[in-house]
């Protein structure tokens, strides 16, 4: 149990951090707009959390502009595909062993 419990993790505890790493594992990318309205999350709340797993290098931040309106689109990294896997897998091993 232990060797399980060691690919779970801490930076996908919260929900918020998990939501946004499912959209973006299936996702080649998605903008800030589409996560909010997605996970039901503040502006505030989704701007921390993507912070968090951005310092991590989880995940790329691309900002642009679409006409005159400012746009900020997420991608999963190769390090954040690759640790978040570890951590389902880990989570599935923990489920499937009760």
């Amino acid at each position: 149990m232990k060797n399980i419990l060691q690919h779970i993790n801490k930076a996908f505890d919260h929900r918020v951090r998990l939501g946004i790493m499912s959209a973006l594992i299936v996702n080649e990318y998605v903008d800030f707009s589409s996560l909010k309205e997605l996970l039901g999350v503040t502006d505030g709340n989704l701007a921390s959390h993507l912070k968090s797993l951005e310092k991590e290098e989880y995940i790329a931040v691309e900002k642009q502009f679409i006409g005159r309106k400012p746009n900020t689109k997420y991608s999963i990294t190769k390090l954040g595909r690759m640790e978040f896997k570890k951590h389902i897998n880990a989570l599935e091993k923990l489920i499937n062993k009760q």
